[in-house]
């Protein structure tokens, strides 16, 4: 409980900043309380120029990212799990090494390559959504193939034997069998992958450097960033809107993901 405490103590302290009124905000003494709530800062938050756009982006972002990591980590896993190939045992270490590399080192290098990708491809390249989908899909397959790996491996092998004796194909079996018993690390890991992409501000601040139309929601909270006095009302109310989409999808999987977690440390 105290664990918990001081976890949600940020969360309580952000949605209390965003309810207050503004001398509350910048008052030298501020108080855990206010007993003169107000909205003010969310319709300052809310009529930001293209914020329809920048959660629409967002949400195109981050379901991308879930749907094509899901899809690439089951079948990769599937593969590391199942099949004996030379360099099996080298790309498992790899999975692990690569996440140990720090993100901020990584930003420069994968600025120029997108830089490169988009004179070839220029839906992947600077000012698109596209290089922000393709960066965090990297970003996000090495933990998911390793997580759900665990998953495939606890699926018994007379399970497939038994199908491959009923007449399923290897890829009956794959999308039959198999993807419903591993839904639940599925889901476990589409949750981290969202909340990675969801809230992801140092490549959409990297990548997106002039196409305003395609900016995320963390950098629309930029507009209240002043030089002279920030609106930290409206930065925490922008925040506090940011976490709605992210505890919607956490409550529709939140059976399947606990389940998918005891599963992972199972296997």
């Amino acid at each position: 409980m105290v664990v918990a405490g001081v976890v949600a103590f940020p969360l309580f302290w952000m949605v209390l900043t965003a309810i207050k009124p503004e001398d509350e905000v910048l008052s030298a003494d501020p108080k855990p309380w206010t007993l003169r709530p107000t909205f003010d800062s969310f319709v300052r938050a809310l009529t930001v120029q293209n914020f329809g756009r920048y959660f629409l982006n967002s949400v195109i972002v981050a379901l991308a990212v879930v749907l094509l990591s899901m899809l690439v980590a089951f079948l990769a896993a599937a593969a590391l799990t199942r099949f004996r190939f030379r360099g099996r045992t080298t790309m498992l270490i790899m999975l692990l090494v690569v996440q140990m590399v720090p993100v901020e080192a990584l930003t420069v290098p994968l600025f120029f390559l997108m830089r490169s990708v988009g004179q070839s491809v220029p839906a992947f390249g600077l000012n698109h959504l596209g290089s922000l989908v393709l960066v965090h899909l990297a970003f996000s397959l090495p933990f998911a193939i390793w997580m759900l790996r665990g998953f495939v491996a606890a699926v018994p092998k007379e399970l497939e034997e038994a199908a491959t004796l009923d007449g399923a194909s290897r890829f009956r079996f794959l999308w039959r069998v198999l993807f419903p018993l591993v839904a639940p690390g599925l889901v476990a890991t589409s949750v981290l992958s969202f909340i990675h992409a969801w809230n992801d501000f140092l490549f959409a601040k990297t990548f997106i450097i002039s196409a305003a139309e395609n900016q995320t929601l963390p950098l629309a909270l930029q507009v209240f960033v002043r030089p002279d006095q920030n609106d930290w009302g409206a930065i925490m109310a922008g925040a506090t809107l940011m976490t709605i989409p992210v505890l919607v999808f956490f409550v529709f999987v939140q059976r399947r993901l606990v389940s998918g977690l005891a599963g992972s440390v199972k296997g």
